[in-house]
């Protein structure tokens, strides 16, 4: 069964220093063990002016738990996840999502 890793990215400070490390980013989770498919999403602002729950997402798709785990674990994730934390200064919530077929 599918696995995905969602990152969602908080309201950032400077969102605009985000965006430059976005590219190095995505590098990053591409370069991940057994990555199927990467997805990179901007919250829609709302229309009435109120701040968005969120500023971005990353979702990471891998055949399954296994090659997930392992993929945050190898190398390749530490580098990632840690570009992540420092491009966001940790204002992320990751989760484990097992992705059933609708």
């Amino acid at each position: 069964m599918t696995t995905k890793i969602e990152i969602i990215i908080d309201n950032l400070d400077d969102t605009q220093a985000f965006e430059r490390a976005l590219p190095d980013l995505l590098e990053k989770a591409r370069a991940l063990p057994g990555l199927r498919s990467l997805e990179s999403s901007r919250v829609w602002p709302k229309d009435d002016g109120t701040p968005t729950p969120a500023f971005r997402t990353l979702s990471l798709a891998f055949d399954g738990y296994d090659e997930a785990s392992g993929a945050t674990s190898s190398p390749e994730g530490q580098a990632f996840f840690g570009a992540v934390v420092g491009a966001t200064g940790g204002k992320i919530t990751g989760l484990f999502l097992d992705v059933e077929p609708a």
